[in-house]
């Protein structure tokens, strides 16, 4: 009786995990679609528009280490469900905003609220799936979820957009975390309590100063031009305050983020990875969903369900990547995916404002279908690295690193078509660099599995006993 309980509550705890997870991931695409009736209905340009998608990734990112410490400290069940109340009180004051700027500000709590749920979610996973191969299903079910979520954020954001108005996509979520709040509550077990992680004020502050810096600056560039002097300005501050929150955290007893954890090649290789991934993609779903509603114009019923298909890639990437990591490792799994999402973006060179839909959709599955094969991998072998002592500030640091990505990503690809006329131009440009990133990506990827936590997937997969 007593097995059958735990296995209903690790099932239960996966299902509120998943459900955390993957919410915060829809606020990140499925904005995308709704830009344009936004602008429309609230005033304001392009770069408006960037603030509503990247307030909220800022605000992520900034706090998400944090969040992970608090949830070793204060117990990551009760973080979880603290995380679930603001995000859904946020979502509804994004949905009932009367002016952009209270949209904006109501993105930030968002952000917060995301942060927090985004820093404790892994942890409480990891501790209701204690056995390696066991979490690797359990992680690999988490990120489908999650990847569903952000791919088919357009798709949910045309639909909800074209029938019940922009402002429904924000208040979809009040089911969504009353759901999560109820099974977390009833089924997740609170995890051990560590008294070594401690919230680092000083570091907290140039992290959001960098992030903040770096976000301004970049979209400001778009706007004014990038020799600005209040662009200059913008990055020399973001430079500063990223080498001040290294200098901080390297003399910190107890620091936010331990930079001892970088010696780990997988880790390290795995961060990389989860930024340059992110800033490729998320960069992408932003302009493309400009492109293809201000270039070709099409609604945003139109626009989110010309972006089905890629979310029907990355989850049926994701369910074959566990098999694909026993059969050839995960080092393999992140490289492939990456060579398939640079032919992907490198074919879609050629689109402009009179090419087909169905000129595109390849080239949509190849991006989609790629980046489903690097998540699952990426994030098990970076849980791989680490003891699961340090799993929260472990998954908190990957999570961190990919929104920074999603915010350098839409800050810079929308920079790219902010002028008159630039809208193909800047897409033509977005997709190079995208290219050469997951290039990158493909070669960062033979620092996975070496050093601790080798062949993490492989031996998951196996059911074979972690390495100590």
């Amino acid at each position: 009786m007593a097995a059958g309980h735990d296995r209903a509550a690790r099932r239960w705890t996966l299902l509120a995990t998943s459900l955390g997870f993957a919410v915060v991931q829809l606020d990140v695409s499925v904005v995308n679609v709704a830009i344009k009736p936004i602008g429309e209905s609230l005033g304001g340009g392009v770069s408006s528009l960037q603030w509503v998608v990247s307030a909220y990734t800022v605000a992520f990112a900034a706090l998400i280490l944090t969040a992970g410490a608090l949830s070793d400290r204060a117990g990551a069940r009760r973080v979880f469900i603290a995380g679930f109340v603001v995000f859904t009180l946020a979502s509804a004051l994004c949905g009932l905003a009367p002016s952009m700027g209270a949209l904006i500000a109501a993105r930030v709590v968002q952000g917060v609220g995301a942060a927090v749920l985004g820093g404790s979610s892994l942890t409480l996973l990891s501790h209701a799936f204690p056995e390696p191969a066991e979490r690797a299903r359990a992680v690999g079910l988490w990120a489908a979820g999650a990847s569903a979520a952000l791919a088919g954020g357009p798709l949910l954001g045309g639909l909800l957009t074209a029938t019940l108005g922009w402002r429904s996509i924000f208040f979809i979520n009040a089911p969504i975390g009353l759901a999560g709040i109820f099974l977390t509550a009833r089924w997740a077990a609170e995890t051990p309590r560590s008294t070594d992680r401690g919230v680092d004020i000083a570091g907290q502050l140039a992290a959001v100063i960098a992030l903040v810096a770096l976000a301004g600056a970049t979209i400001e560039g778009g706007r004014r031009g990038f020799t600005d002097t209040a662009v200059l300005g913008g990055y020399a501050l973001a430079a500063i305050a990223g080498a001040t929150f290294v200098a901080i955290e390297s003399r910190r007893a107890r620091p936010m983020l331990p930079l001892g954890l970088f010696r780990s090649p997988t880790f390290s290789a795995a961060t990389a990875i989860g930024l340059m991934v992110n800033i490729a993609f998320y960069g992408l779903i932003f302009v493309l969903s400009l492109f293809l509603q201000r270039g070709q114009n099409l609604s945003s019923l139109q626009t989110g369900l010309a972006f089905a298909p890629m979310t029907g890639a990355i989850m049926a990437a994701n369910l074959l990547a566990g098999r694909g990591a026993r059969l050839f490792g995960p080092r393999r799994m992140i490289a492939g995916g990456a060579l398939l999402m640079a032919a992907g973006c490198g074919a879609l060179l050629g689109a402009g404002a009179g090419t087909s839909y169905g000129a595109l959709v390849l080239q949509l599955l190849a991006i989609g279908f790629g980046l489903g094969l690097i998540v699952p991998a990426m994030t098990s072998s970076l849980l791989g690295s680490v003891d699961r002592s340090q799993s929260g500030v472990a998954s908190g640091t990957l999570n961190s690193a990919r929104q920074t990505g999603s915010v350098i990503g839409v800050a810079l690809f929308g920079s790219l078509i902010a002028g008159d006329g630039a809208l193909v131009p800047g897409l033509h440009l977005a997709l190079e660099i995208s290219v050469g990133l997951v290039l990158a990506v493909a070669v960062l990827a033979t620092g996975i599995g070496r050093g601790r936590g080798a062949d993490v997937l492989r031996r998951s997969a196996k059911g074979s006993p972690r390495a100590s």
